[in-house]
């Protein structure tokens, strides 16, 4: 099960939301062992939604990467003016629906 606190976001900066852990290059990559990122629940669907773990493992293996990429900072820019208890709704990408990845 995956480690819960509660925190300060690492990609969004909301405080006082629950985190996980997310493995800055997924586990099914090789990446269990290095770096993890605590980001709230929103943030970390978000990333799911919208990249392929191969993605995230090319590219996007950063905070600072993550938080620059077109697709994901208008994302952010959003969620920073939730409150931290909002319930946020996710859905996939087109491109991620279309290939079923």
């Amino acid at each position: 099960m995956a480690r819960q606190h509660t925190g300060r976001c690492e990609l969004c900066g909301r405080d006082e939301v629950t985190l996980t852990e997310h493995h800055l290059i997924p586990k099914e990559m090789g990446g269990t062992f290095l770096d993890t990122a605590m980001i709230c629940i929103p943030c970390h669907k978000q990333i799911h939604a919208l990249y392929t773990n191969e993605e995230l493992a090319a590219r996007l293996g950063a905070i600072e990467a993550l938080r620059s990429d077109v697709k994901l900072s208008k994302y952010i820019k959003w969620i920073r003016k939730q409150p931290a208890g909002r319930l946020v709704r996710t859905r996939k990408s087109n491109s991620r629906r279309k290939y079923g990845r």
